[in-house]
């Protein structure tokens, strides 16, 4: 019950927006502290992690990350939202691993694995998961899950502090939040949110890039076809395919306006 008085009382205090979508998020944290955090954890995952020696894959990962934030840059610049992106230092690099993942951290630093992209199969495959990846660091879900475990677990210490007293512990929370782990348990209603949100931004990201969003649906069967023992959604940090794919048609038409508008 505390811990829950503390997260509604600490909502009220840091209530921001998610650009596009609307939605009221708690984000505790200054948006320099968690570029700062994302920079040293980037370095900390690469400092451990193999760097892909395959150029195709690396080449065409860097080109479509420059052309969706490019655009994305725009988009934001042009709707005065531009703040949503400001000190982002953007970086695409692939690492050497079967894992079927990627992601972006607030900062704008960018990781996929080898074994994602067969699935991915093309430009807008990549386009599809990049767009999701990057929807995550423009609508701050990474701040927003770190503000929320600062608050569970931390009882609403700052950052600032917790890095001073708990270094290792926050420093093993912001993988999580920046979804290079996983969790099972209070975070997963927002996950599932974020989830949808990301799909929902991610796909009008590619189609302002000039990726044709109506590939996205096949990638995740593609992916759903590549899943294995998968858990029921309740149990999942990620949407149901079927109700991912219904969502992702239900906010097809939107899409395909900014795709046509280039």
């Amino acid at each position: 019950m505390r811990k829950l008085i503390i997260l509604t009382f600490l909502f009220l205090l840091s209530c921001a927006t998610v650009p596009m979508t609307g939605r009221k998020q708690f984000v505790a944290i200054p948006s320099s502290q968690m570029i700062s955090l994302s920079a040293e954890s980037y370095a900390q995952v690469l400092s451990e992690a193999q760097l892909s020696d395959n150029t195709e894959y690396v080449n065409t990962v860097r080109e479509v990350g420059k052309r969706l934030t490019a655009a994305v840059e725009s988009y934001l610049k042009q709707n005065n939202m531009q703040s949503a992106t400001e000190g982002y230092e953007w970086q695409y690099n692939v690492l050497k691993s079967e894992e079927l993942n990627a992601w972006c951290m607030p900062g704008g630093q960018i990781a996929f694995y080898e074994g994602i992209l067969p699935v991915c199969q093309d430009e807008n495959g990549i386009a599809v998961v990049m767009g999701h990846e990057i929807a995550h660091a423009v609508a701050q879900h990474g701040n927003e899950r770190m503000s929320q475990q600062l608050a569970l677990q931390m009882g609403g210490m700052a950052l600032s502090e917790a890095l001073k007293t708990q270094k290792q512990e926050t420093l093993d929370l912001a993988m999580l939040a920046f979804g290079v782990g996983a969790q099972v348990g209070v975070m997963l209603p927002y996950s599932r949110t974020h989830e949808s949100e990301a799909d929902e931004l991610g796909l009008y990201f590619m189609a302002m890039a000039g990726y044709n969003p109506q590939t996205a649906p096949d990638f995740w069967k593609r992916m759903e076809a590549k899943s294995s023992a998968r858990p029921p959604e309740f149990l999942s940090t990620h949407p149901d395919p079927a109700n991912r794919i219904d969502h992702l048609k239900q906010v097809m038409p939107k899409a395909m306006e900014y795709y046509n508008a280039r």
